[in-house]
């Protein structure tokens, strides 16, 4: 069985086995440093968020820090969850879909987005932000920054504006397989900036295992981003079954919403 915290474990072991130093988004971001072995743990808060609370617990009793990027809805904001991430040593970040609730209005959504952004900001520090990217809406919440910058706010990055993915390999659990992009509505890497380095989009793992023997092969790049969504991985099997259920559906759908 895939997406369990069993094979997370498993995960974390072999990175750590190949000597490769963990990094927060806000840190991964300042990072120039490509010939050194670096990893950034990013995490969408989609929903679960006790999920997401479990997987912070396990990276901090590794010493482990990662960011988490939280949407403004009851089943992930929490600020008790949040305070408490924070305090592990974890970056939090705002999962921003403001496109989405005002339906396309730019000026609502920014309005909106630094409404939420001070919510947050209130009780823990926000350097980083990550847009959603809700595969039923025909807005893309990138699209705010046509018009506004995120920078104006304080903000110093955002993944995909501004992680290089020709220096940086992108793998994300999108779809509850590492190789989703073909189930993929904005998820992407390509979405944003072009990659041609062969080296990368080469590259195609289908499940965790597929992923760990890759690292035990010591066939991964030096600069690696990885995207997990806890709500997907859990040692519960009724949990386990529902979401793999609701996801093997979602991904039909997906996939003719790609088409």
């Amino acid at each position: 069985m895939d997406f369990t915290i069993d094979i997370y474990n498993k995960l974390l072991d072999v990175i750590c086995e190949n000597d490769y130093k963990f990094m927060t988004y806000n840190d991964f971001s300042e990072n120039s440093d490509f010939d050194s072995k670096i990893i950034t743990l990013r995490h969408d808060v989609d929903l679960k968020k006790e999920n997401s609370l479990e997987f912070a617990k396990i990276q901090a009793k590794r010493k482990i820090q990662g960011t988490y990027y939280f949407r403004v809805i009851p089943q992930s904001y929490d600020e008790n969850v949040i305070k408490e991430m924070a305090d592990l040593g974890h970056e939090i970040g705002y999962h921003y879909e403001t496109m989405d609730t005002s339906k396309g209005d730019v000026d609502k959504a920014y309005d909106e987005f630094c409404y939420n952004l001070d919510k947050f900001r209130k009780f823990v520090k926000v350097s980083t932000v990550c847009m959603h990217g809700s595969p039923m809406s025909k807005f893309d919440n990138r699209d705010i920054w046509k018009k506004y910058n995120y920078t104006d706010l304080g903000i110093i990055a955002e993944p995909y504006f501004d992680v290089d993915f020709n220096k940086t390999f992108y793998l994300t659990d999108t779809g509850r397989r590492w190789d989703g992009s073909k189930v993929s509505v904005r998820d992407k890497a390509m979405d944003t900036n072009k990659i041609t380095n062969s080296n990368f989009t080469d590259r195609s793992y289908h499940s965790t295992l597929d992923v760990i023997e890759a690292f035990k092969e010591l066939n991964f790049p030096n600069n690696i981003m990885m995207t997990f969504h806890p709500q997907r991985w859990s040692d519960n099997k009724i949990s386990w079954l529902k979401e793999f259920i609701a996801q093997n559906l979602k991904n039909q759908v997906k996939r003719l919403i790609v088409k």
